[in-house]
């Protein structure tokens, strides 16, 4: 049996893949799948202004439990900084903020 912490992995991976998206226009996604222990299904949707690029989405896992994802990331001067927000099932939070810089 897949532990929730699979699932919570899989969902970040999942919303920040899709987060990377290259296109700085606005965009959504879904998809959805099936496996061994059942279906499972995500969507998220994002977008670039001035400098600034976030995106939302959910991830619902197989059990029932739904994962919501939001996040930005702002670019100046040879860095950016990325803060998000992960809220698990039971409305439990994950934040992290952190900084890249090209040199």
């Amino acid at each position: 049996m897949a532990s929730k912490r699979t699932y919570l992995g899989l969902a970040i991976a999942a919303i920040v893949t899709v987060a990377a998206a290259s296109n700085a226009e606005a965009w959504t996604r879904s998809a959805s799948g099936s496996g061994p222990r059942g279906s499972w299904s995500s969507n998220s949707s994002g977008g670039c202004a001035g400098g600034t690029c976030s995106h939302t989405g959910s991830f619902k896992g197989p059990y029932g439990g739904t994962y919501n994802n939001t996040g930005s990331t702002t670019c100046a001067g040879g860095s950016c900084t990325h803060t998000e927000t992960l809220t698990g099932p039971q409305g439990g939070t994950i934040s992290r903020s952190s900084t890249y810089s090209r040199y």
